[in-house]
């Protein structure tokens, strides 16, 4: 935020900015504070037509501080609970993205692909009830991940952040309560990302900096670039702003892809008891135990454009434009435990109900080795024209229209598996329940001979994403000092996507590969073995330059959904009193109507499916000014949450996973007839504005949600489904019994809460220990909802909601003096269920464990125009822990390393 944002943030109450020797102070206007911004120059009351007010402060505005006090001052005069992160200039983010940003905000959670963050979590509820605008329309953006325990690819609603640098951005703000001239859509809160503009500056700006970056897995040293340049008059300005970052980034650790109950043979010492138990299949494996690694070479770039053209004081017109690509090059390295049917020595514990492995030696075992390369790009693109016209002191005019779209495409997915069989293996839980170890007994995995080649893999994906917005508004301020807004709004939205994928194997399963099309892996810290060379051994077998073609189309994945929705509202503000103190409310109701439709392959036949839908929903928000520095805030409002596309869209998903023989395969059947999900929300609190910029704040959530989906599951004859034989993987035939699962509106839920926020400078230590701070919050929610079928039992549990964290607090201490300044940030996030998968007998559910990640930053002021930074994330190295079932197993356990980061910025 500019010297001239502050200057209309603090018009309505009197108040000027004036510069002092170590920053800028807040003081009584001796005369009506002036406008050079070039934006509108309406009165106080036209502007805000619920003028609140509170007494002179008088701030030293400098540094982080500066941050804080801004934000704190926006959440103060706002209507709805909202938090804001302000950024000054390019650099004052120490994050890698907008995710590791957000997570500093109360009640935001984010999950991490390659130690950055890349998708939210807001109050518990999970990124497709998050909705996300770029410069004040709905926009969507979409990444991947190389696990499959983290998504993969996945058509949903979510949002990922990974594809922006945190640098193009100058303000987040987080509206958790909804009012309705808001987009409907998110129940679970909007988060509005703004770009700079040159109207935001009050001079002219140059800014360049450069930033070096470590990380600590990879060993790879990294540039990122960044710049900002802004021309301005009283009538005219142009801003544009480039980031370019590489990152090398590398995770390892092991798996188990799960633990099953699994009858073993035994040939160890005798012993019949023993012997029974594994034919039976009394105790719980792990399926396949194997060291992971993941690399990946990122490049993003991203450019924010700003055109602003301001005639006189009432009128202004911003073309923003915006482009991002992130580019990611992957490769992983896999050796794993398999074949491992017959048992010679077995140490176990009981795990409650269940016999637990922690020590077995397997005989005639198999070592399979995976060699896999990944390509993928997503690009994310905008363009906006926003018009702001204040037609008379009474009457203002506002309107939006632009396009926006994210693509994804994954040309290449390249594996190879090779195998040795007839080994012998041992894999060892005792000393590490979420690190096992497992290593032959008669041969190093560095050195394997007579290894052959079990079957090669080809995958392409390609989705697209768009929006096209329009939308007026217009208030007017009546003569009593309230004021009546409405407006309308038109969105198009349309997701498609297509898949392509081939298995190759190879006729002569027997030949052992030759040292040619070998390489010894030793990247793993716990593990070296014989890799297979991905390229030599597609040419061997004449794919090496392999193109996929319309025959190797997965078909159930080509559908498209389409959501066109128009929109009206109309909304109430008023300001009076109760209870003998100044009573400002704002209330409103919002229709909408969406015509959705969706085309893709039904039983093997071309399919549309098209309905309509249409709600009225209100919103009530009330604030009490109690005292000077004292308001309570409540809210009562409905919302709805679109389905995931994934789940509306018409297609059927054969599971093309590994089954032993006797498993039941998987197939996912969308439901286009899915309703919203609709909920009605309350909210209260109250906060305490004290000297020094501090504040105090609690409030209370409750959300009571509707037609919340779930996914039900029936045992079928694939026959009976209708689908073509072409689906199937090899070895399935169309009369073998699938777990079909289908998405449905059931349940009704609840969701409650609450969050407590502290942020204030410690002036009353003496001196040099007057310039810390802290910034503090906590928040607890509860969520749960009735899961069909756990563990393929037939039965039907409650469980809490995937992706609710119970418990997660933030807490950063600063340091912040004129020239320098430091702090240290610490995350910390519950235990929390990532899924619940009906009818998947090998565990009830599957989540992670707690994790507190901390990071810390230090700058220094070298002159007027050059600043240098430090920065370390990640500084303890925290261990992901994905764990499998209730029984708390070890699912998938990775590192991805500390990062350190050393920039250089300047002002030109």
């Amino acid at each position: 935020m500019s010297t001239q944002e502050i200057t209309a943030l603090l018009r309505p109450f009197s108040l000027c900015l004036e510069p002092v020797q170590n920053g800028r102070v807040i003081r009584q206007c001796d005369s009506p504070p002036g406008d050079n911004t070039g934006s509108s120059g309406a009165t106080p009351t036209e502007n805000n037509a619920v003028t609140r007010t509170h007494p002179t402060v008088e701030i030293e505005v400098t540094g982080f501080r500066q941050s804080l006090i801004r934000a704190r001052e926006i959440k103060r005069l706002a209507m709805v609970t909202q938090e804001t992160i302000l950024s000054e200039d390019i650099a004052d983010f120490p994050d890698l993205n907008l995710a590791d940003a957000l997570q500093r905000i109360p009640g935001i959670t984010i999950t991490r692909e390659g130690g950055e963050g890349r998708q939210i979590s807001l109050r518990g509820l999970g990124p497709d009830f998050t909705r996300v605008k770029v410069n004040g329309m709905e926009a969507m953006a979409m990444t991947s991940s190389a696990m499959d325990a983290r998504g993969s690819v996945s058509r949903t609603r979510a949002f990922d952040f990974t594809l922006f640098a945190s640098e193009l951005f100058n303000r987040i703000d987080v509206s958790k309560s909804y009012s309705v001239e808001q987009d409907e859509g998110g129940i679970g809160g909007t988060v509005m990302l703004h770009t700079p503009k040159p109207f935001d500056f009050a001079d002219n700006i140059n800014t360049v900096a450069y930033k070096q970056s470590y990380n600590g897995n990879s060993k790879e040293s990294d540039p990122g670039i960044l710049g900002l340049f802004s021309r301005r008059n009283d009538t005219f300005g142009g801003l544009i702003s480039v980031a370019y970052s590489q990152r090398h980034t590398t995770e390892f650790g092991t798996n188990t892809t799960r633990w099953r109950q699994e009858k073993k043979s035994y040939s160890g010492e005798t012993d019949s008891e023993l012997q029974q138990a594994l034919e039976q299949g009394e105790f719980w494996f792990p399926r396949g135990h194997r060291y992971s690694l993941w690399n990946n070479n990122q490049r993003r770039i991203g450019v924010t454009t700003s055109l602003q053209y301001a005639p006189d004081d009432n009128w202004q017109l911003t073309l923003n434009g915006m482009a991002s690509r992130l580019h990611n090059s992957l490769d992983e390295h896999h050796i794993a435990v398999k074949d491992n049917d017959d048992v010679s020595v077995v140490v176990w514990e009981q795990n409650r109900t269940d016999k637990e492995v922690l020590f077995a030696k397997y005989t005639d075992a198999t070592w399979r080795i995976e060699t896999r390369e990944d390509e993928n790009t997503s690009t994310f693109y905008q363009l906006s024209l926003d018009n702001e016209w204040q037609v008379s002191p009474a009457l203002r005019v506002d309107f939006l229209v632009g396009t926006s779209a994210s693509d994804y495409s994954q040309p290449k997915v390249n594996k190879v598996n090779i195998r040795k069989t007839g080994v012998d293996i041992v894999t060892d839980f005792r000393e590490d329940r979420f690190y096992g170890e497992s290593y032959s007994t008669n041969m190093d995995t560095a050195s394997l001979s007579g290894l052959t080649v079990k079957d090669l893999y080809f995958q392409e994906n390609a989705m697209r994403s768009s929006f096209h917005n329009a939308k007026a508004s217009l208030r007017y301020l009546l003569e009593s000092g309230d004021a009546l807004s409405a407006g309308i709004q038109v969105k198009s939205f349309k997701n498609t996507g297509v898949d392509r994928a081939r298995s190759v194997y190879p006729e002569q399963g027997d030949e052992q590969i030759s040292a040619a099309q070998l390489s010894l892996f030793n990247r793993h810290p716990d593990k070296a073995w014989v890799q297979g060379d991905l390229a030599a051994i597609q040419s061997y077998y004449g794919l090496a330059d392999i193109k996929l073609t319309g025959d190797d189309i997965v078909e159930s994945t080509i559908f498209d959904v389409k959501e066109d929705t128009y929109a009206l509202y109309g909304m109430y503000d008023s300001a009076g009193s109760w209870l003998g103190k100044p009573f400002y409310t704002q209330s409103g109701v919002r229709y909408f109507s969406t015509r959705f439709s969706t085309s893709g392959l039904q039983k093997g036949e071309p399919a549309t499916v098209s309905k309509t839908y249409d709600d009225v929903l209100f919103s009530m928000n009330a604030v009490l000014e109690l005292s000077d520095d004292w308001l309570w805030r409540a809210s009562v409002d409905e919302n709805i949450t679109r389905p995931s596309i994934h789940d509306v869209a018409i297609t059927a998903e054969v599971s093309q996973a590994s089954r032993n023989e006797g498993d039941i395969g998987r197939i996912f059947i969308g439901n286009p007839y899915l309703k919203p999900l609709k909920s009605v929300n309350a909210e209260t609190g109250i906060e305490w504005y004290f000297n020094e910029g501090g504040i105090l704040a609690i409030s209370g959530f409750f959300k009571k949600i509707d037609n919340f989906v779930v996914e039900e599951v029936k045992a079928m004859p694939y026959r009976a489904l209708g689908l073509p034989a072409s689906l199937l993987q090899e070895g399935d035939s169309e009369d073998d019994i699938f777990y079909v699962s289908t998405p449905q509106n059931t349940d009704s839920t609840t969701f409650k809460g609450f969050e407590l926020a502290y942020s204030r400078d410690l002036t009353f230590l003496p001196s040099p220990f007057d310039s810390f701070g802290v910034n503090a919050n906590f928040t607890y929610a509860e969520g749960k909802t009735l899961y069909r079928d756990v563990q393929g039992t037939g039965e039907n549990q409650v469980k809490t909601f995937a992706g609710l964290s119970r418990r997660s607090y933030n807490f950063t201490l600063y340091y912040d003096q004129q020239h320098w300044s430091a702090r240290v940030s610490a995350a910390y996030r519950s235990p929390y269920i990532l899924s619940v998968q009906p009818g998947n007998t090998d565990q009830d559910e599957s989540g992670y464990h707690a994790t507190t990640y901390i990071d810390a930053s230090a700058s220094i002021q070298l002159s007027g125009s050059l600043k240098m930074t430090i920065e370390g994330l990640n500084l303890t190295n925290v261990r992901e822990e994905l764990y499998s079932d209730s029984n708390d197993r070890a699912y998938n356990t990775t590192t991805s390393g500390r990062t350190f980061l050393v920039g250089i910025t300047a002002e030109l």
